[in-house]
């Protein structure tokens, strides 16, 4: 099933898992799949994984079961920045003999010791190929507190509706603790004439380590409210998890009340977390 084709039916719920890494077997995923599927997401997406005799081929095989065995639609992600055009066809010829129907078209993040391929510098460059050489339903990613390399927000836009007009049909944005970042987020883009579905990605808290790293990455900002339950339960990692995963309830509850278009968790591979946020979300009337 195309992905677009869920917002008919709003609000989605999703999940985003990752391959496991190459000196792992890839079966170590099937656990987490298994516990997912009862949750009944709309879809899963699996991030970019090295296995295989060609990178991405494990994501294309945990998409295939995901689909095949587990009857949720998958999407794949793929980066560009290190691909030539030759890599991306292989790639797509790969998610076609899967039965992978849906691409979610990244950049990249920059790695210091590898130059990077000059064949797809932006995302839409990624976009526009795809288009071109298949009949994938192709998602992007945005940001709300914008790309870390941006000149602004503003710009940022700009550079996100390039990619909405060379092809993207819906995009999931990167983690944000604070909805009224999202929000205003969301009045920039419609001003912009972006009017595709958005997918507010929500990173539970349940390590304090973990979310300094990634706020680090993609330049989300970690408010005040936040900061204070991460000082208060520094040494009580038990503690700071129960209380990160009722932030990120409270957030989920009032982005869905605001009629959001679909909340994607990144769940990091573990299912409990997944579980006890759908668990809490289900007892409102707004699934």
């Amino acid at each position: 099933m195309k992905a677009i084709k869920l917002f008919e039916k709003k609000p989605v719920l999703s999940f985003e898992v990752f391959p496991p890494k190459p000196n792992i077997p890839i079966e170590s995923i099937y656990q987490t799949l298994d516990a997912l599927k009862v949750l009944r997401p709309d879809f899963i997406s699996v991030t970019y994984g090295a296995g295989g005799s060609v990178p991405g081929a494990s994501t294309a095989e945990i998409c295939e079961t995901i689909q095949n065995q587990h009857s949720i639609p998958s999407i794949a992600h793929l980066p560009c920045i290190n691909e030539t055009k030759e890599s991306v066809l292989e790639k797509l010829k790969i998610f076609r003999a899967k039965g992978v129907e849906n691409i979610l078209a990244l950049r990249g993040d920059r790695n210091p010791n590898l130059p990077p391929k000059e064949d797809f510098r932006y995302a839409s460059d990624l976009i526009t190929f795809i288009r071109e050489h298949g009949d994938f339903d192709i998602a992007a990613a945005c940001y709300p507190e914008g790309h870390p390399e941006a000149h602004d927000l503003d710009t940022d836009i700009l550079h996100l509706k390039e990619k909405v007009d060379a092809g993207a049909s819906h995009l999931i944005s990167q983690l944000f603790y604070h909805n009224a970042d999202y929000y205003a987020f969301q009045e920039k883009i419609a001003k912009a004439g972006i009017t595709v579905p958005v997918e507010a990605g929500i990173m539970p808290v349940t390590s304090k380590k973990s979310i300094e790293r990634m706020v680090s990455l993609c330049g989300a900002s970690i408010p005040k409210r936040l900061a204070k339950l991460m000082a208060r339960y520094a040494d009580d990692p038990a503690s700071l998890k129960a209380a990160g995963l009722e932030y990120a309830i409270m957030q989920i509850l009032e982005l869905l009340d605001n009629g959001v278009d679909g909340i994607h968790i990144y769940t990091m591979n573990n299912p409990d977390v997944a579980r006890y946020i759908m668990e809490q979300i289900s007892e409102e009337p707004r699934i």
